[in-house]
């Protein structure tokens, strides 16, 4: 199917399956079945990705021999898994790297990096920093009310922001490393499309307008913003020094609990507060272990830490106790808070997502290692609910 004079690196087929345009890349021996119908080649010109709108042209596969170079990679979408190459054992069931042609490509080709960067095409970020505002909103909203869906929006907004500012500061530190690693190499940064001095100007925008956003609430929950930023500079850093930097993004991440609160209160309540940002800290850390052994290969090569190292083959026992910790203090700050019993009703199917994500997961395949972690906005939605209900019937 793929044409002989393009090398097996340079090759990458092409599907569009129900609407959805998936990339393959790495095929051994240019042989790949379709799973369905009959699948066109054509070599394309190399500043195909100057139109990425001929990518979904009549539904067709095409073959792109992309340059090797750092423009052409930045252009390209990101892969969301290591390759786990089984062709040179001459194995028939190869797991591909996947990606998905994103709707970044269609952007302005001066803002696709950018977007990149931060992460626009992967929400699931901004979900792990918004769950814990969101609880924390539900949480202080009164008994047998509904919390105020303006604040839910605007801190999901500044869950998003605040996230991106993580993006950007971690790839920044990480530029040396990320271009070591195959789910990373391709990073805006990393690959050069921008440059150290345009994300630090990025950056400072960043700051700026941030801080601007947190104007309308109280001066404490927006001093507990700003205290939330070294968190998120040093995070990056982390993983230099200590197998434990998903504890320190156990806070970085969480910290929306806290000025969240306190916008709707003016204060914070310590039994109710410290409990949820407790049962937070405890399920990042199980989150981001199961997250972390997707590099733990290229970790080791590149010589930076995480608990997937220090655990090993104990994860599993160890990121059944971070669940059992995050379940329990969640259900504390609710029996402080004197929720319903919605709430520990619903507590049920939480914790049993949890055990499903820690024990069907394959840590040993970087492919359900993402999907497990991706699972987690699942997770949020459900304590989200009984938190919701909970405080209805309270």
């Amino acid at each position: 199917m793929a044409s002989s004079s393009l090398s097996t690196s340079q090759t990458y087929s092409i599907l569009n399956l129900k609407n959805r345009t998936r990339v393959y890349t790495s095929l051994p021996n240019s042989s790949f079945k379709p799973f369905q119908s009959t699948i066109k080649a054509a070599n394309l010109p190399n500043d195909t990705f100057k139109n990425p709108s001929a990518l979904f042209n009549k539904k067709q596969a095409s073959i792109l021999p992309w340059a090797e170079n750092s423009k052409a990679l930045a252009k390209a979408p990101q892969f969301s898994a290591t390759t786990k190459a089984a062709g040179a054992a001459g194995e028939e069931n190869v797991e591909e790297d996947e990606m998905i042609v994103s709707w970044i490509d269609l952007l302005p080709e001066k803002i696709q990096p950018y977007a990149y960067l931060v992460r626009l095409d992967r929400p699931i970020g901004t979900f792990l920093f918004g769950w814990p505002c969101m609880w924390s909103l539900a949480l202080a909203a009164e008994p047998g009310m509904f919390p105020d869906w303006k604040m839910l929006a605007f801190f999901f907004f500044i869950s998003f922001w605040s996230r991106n500012i993580a993006c950007t500061i971690n790839d920044y530190f990480d530029k040396d490393f990320d271009s070591k690693v195959e789910r990373t190499k391709r990073r805006p940064i990393a690959s050069g499309a921008i440059s150290g001095l345009q994300a630090l100007i990025f950056l400072a925008a960043q700051l700026v307008l941030g801080y601007a956003f947190m104007l309308p609430v109280n001066e404490l929950s927006r001093l507990l913003w700003v205290s939330s930023l070294p968190l998120i500079f040093t995070y990056p850093l982390m993983k230099r020094i200590t197998y434990w930097p998903q504890a320190h993004l156990g806070l970085t991440a969480n910290w929306g609990a806290l000025y969240s609160w306190a916008a709707i209160k003016g204060t914070l309540h310590p039994g109710i507060v410290f409990p949820l940002l407790i049962g937070c800290f405890f399920w990042t850390l199980e989150v981001d272990t199961i997250y972390a052994h997707q590099d733990k290969t290229d970790d080791v090569k590149v010589g930076v830490k995480s608990t997937a190292l220090l655990l090993g083959d104990t994860t599993k026992l160890w990121t059944s106790v971070f669940g059992i910790a995050s379940v329990a203090s969640f259900a504390l700050s609710g029996f402080n808070a004197n929720i319903g019993w919605p709430f520990y009703a619903l507590m049920v199917p939480a914790a049993a997502q949890i055990a499903w994500q820690i024990w069907a997961v394959d840590l040993e395949n970087p492919a359900d290692c993402g999907r497990k972690f991706r699972s987690n906005k699942y997770f949020g939605a459900i304590v989200f609910f009984a938190i919701l209900l909970g405080r209805l019937f309270s």
